[in-house]
Parts: structure tokens; sequence; C-alpha cells
């Protein structure tokens, strides 16, 4: 597989709004992302999860190291990178369609052509028939369908994403992670797949979604190990239930210690 993201000696160092002091959150990550791969990031509370993937979405600058996209710098956001956080971040005042048809809208794309693009992916994402509804009107999976939808309407080479379905409940979870993979070519259909970077706190969703899971220690944050999961596609939840749970295991042998360290530093 060709490279799509390069990422040498990155790391970020933050001026606390608390107190004023400088903390370092990444420290020499130094990993590339294979083109069409889907990547999840775990690792303990504060360990830089989220900054790495604002870096890489170029909503943030690394204080030291360099980011390349395609072969090319990364000097802030663009339409190539998709972004879906965990909070929806619907707009409020538009309807499902609006906010699927914003990304387009605001790179002046025609009405018609966006307006076709957009209803074709509301019902993609299943919320056909909801287009005049407003995000307070839809249950949070029905948002996070919406957000979904609006992040593929820019057609972005990556996808990030960052704990994207941490606020919804465990029936809705599973649902929208089949809808996930079914949208990245879970099932080989010949075209090429985006390239996926999911940042999740749970370890069993991480090994379900993943060619490879990269594992952070705790802050600052450093690469502490990348694995491999070697399970054939579309999985089935039943029969590679044993070797998930042999990775899962796995990982959070890995990260356990220094889990338990940060929630005792938080609470102090």
């Amino acid at each position: 597989m060709k490279t799509l993201v390069e990422l040498h000696g990155v790391g970020k160092t933050y001026v606390s709004a608390r107190d004023g002091q400088r903390v370092q959150a990444l420290d020499g990550i130094d990993f590339a992302l294979r083109r069409g791969e889907f990547l999840t990031v775990v690792g303990p509370s504060g360990c830089g999860k989220s900054t790495l993937l604002s870096l890489i979405a170029g909503f943030n600058a690394p204080t030291q190291g360099s980011i390349l996209f395609d072969g090319k710098p990364v000097t802030g956001p663009g339409p190539e990178r998709g972004v879906m956080f965990q909070d929806y971040a619907l707009f409020p005042w538009r309807t499902v369609l609006g906010n699927v048809e914003f990304g387009p809208f605001a790179r002046g794309v025609a009405t018609s052509e966006r307006r076709r693009k957009a209803q074709q992916l509301i019902e993609v994402v299943g919320l056909t028939g909801f287009e005049t509804r407003f995000p307070h009107e839809l249950s949070g999976g029905m948002r996070q369908r919406c957000a979904l939808a609006r992040m593929l309407a820019n057609d972005p080479t990556m996808w990030l994403m960052d704990e994207p379905l941490a606020a919804v409940d465990l029936q809705t979870r599973i649902i929208l992670q089949d809808e996930l993979l079914r949208l990245w070519g879970d099932a080989d259909t010949g075209r090429e797949r985006p390239t996926v970077m999911f940042v999740t706190h749970g370890i069993d969703e991480a090994v379900l979604l993943a060619d490879r899971v990269l594992v952070l220690g705790r802050r600052p944050g450093r690469i502490k190990a990348v694995v491999d999961v070697d399970l054939p596609r579309p999985r089935d939840r039943q029969r590679s239930s044993l070797e998930m749970a042999r990775l899962t295991d796995h990982i959070w042998s890995l990260i356990r210690d220094e889990a338990a360290q940060a929630i005792s530093e938080e609470t102090h």
C-alpha cells in the first residue's frame, strides 16, 4: 500500500488555560498511514489522541516535526480531509439537508449539484424522509448519521473521526459501526477505499474496525505499539470473537498501568 500521511518527529506543546503551564501533549511521533487503510487510535485518557487527529486535520500546527499529506506539507484544513466529532457539530439552525450540503455550499458548488449529492448521501445513511428536520428533532444516532453524510459530501480522501460513536447507546453504536464499515468498503467493491483514522476509548471497537491499531502511551503521547489486526473482512463478530478477544486483551495489557496512572493524576 502507498503512503498517504507521513508524520516525522511530530510533537505538540501547548499552554494550559487553567494554570498557564506548558504541557507537552505529543512527543516524537514517527508514523505513516497507508492509503486505503482503517487505522484506529487508542491510549490512556489525555495521551494526545485527539491532538494527533487535529494536527493531521490541520486545525493546529505541530510544535516540532512535520506532517505530509499525499507528499505535501499540511498547513491547514482541506476538503480532502473530512472530520467527524463526538458531539455531532451540526448547525442547529440548519435542517438535515442544509447540514449535509453545507460543505459543497461553502465551496461554491451549484445548487442543483450539491442538492443532488446531499439527497444521495441522505439516502445512503438512512435518513430519507428526515430532510427537513432540525438536529434537535433527531435521535443521537440520527444526528451522527447526519454528521457522517455531511463529512462525505466533500468526497474526502481521508476520514478523521474523533470518538464519533462515544455519545450513542450500545445498540446504536453496533448499528453505526456496521454502517461505517459498509460505507468505507468493508466488502471489497473494487473502488479505492478512503483512508480512515478513528480515535476511540474502546479497545474492542478499535480491534473490530481496524486494519491496524496505533497505541499511544500516557502524556506526553508517544507510540507504544502498532498492532496488526489480521482478520478477514467483512468481519463476523461471533466468528472472530476469540481472536478479537485475544487482541483486545493484548492491547489492554499495553496500556493498563498507564491508564490507571492517568486517572489517578486527573483526580488529584
